[in-house]
């Protein structure tokens, strides 16, 4: 289990639900350690301000993780954890290891700026 306070996804129907269902997501597929929890515990923080963005984490070691590990947008990463950004139910963005806060929030506002859908 990952100690976060994001909301967790422990299965692939629940993954492409979510997907899926929701315009703009950020899931964050990682371990707790070094690399990854900077990056849940900006997540964390960003939630409210990018309310238009629904944020989870999902267990890289979970077998239904392979479902983000899987995709071949991610084939090409070697760091951890993988963070994929979809809009749409389709993906936008990728990375992997560790990422600031000024990083992470350039991505959300390119990738999911509220004004595109004015």
């Amino acid at each position: 289990m990952l100690y976060t306070n994001l909301k967790h996804i422990e299965t692939s129907a629940e993954c492409a639900r979510i997907i899926k269902e929701n315009e703009n997501v950020m899931i964050v597929c990682g371990w707790m350690w070094p690399f990854s929890i900077p990056v849940y515990r900006i997540a964390e923080e960003l939630e409210t301000e990018f309310s238009h963005v629904k944020f989870f984490d999902m267990e890289y070691d979970n077998p239904e993780s392979g479902i983000i590990r899987n995709m071949p947008e991610v084939q090409h990463l070697a760091g951890f954890p993988l963070t994929v950004y979809f809009k749409d139910g389709i993906v936008v963005h990728v990375t992997s290891g560790i990422q600031t806060l000024k990083q992470i929030t350039q991505i959300l506002e390119h990738e999911f700026s509220e004004t595109m859908n004015a």
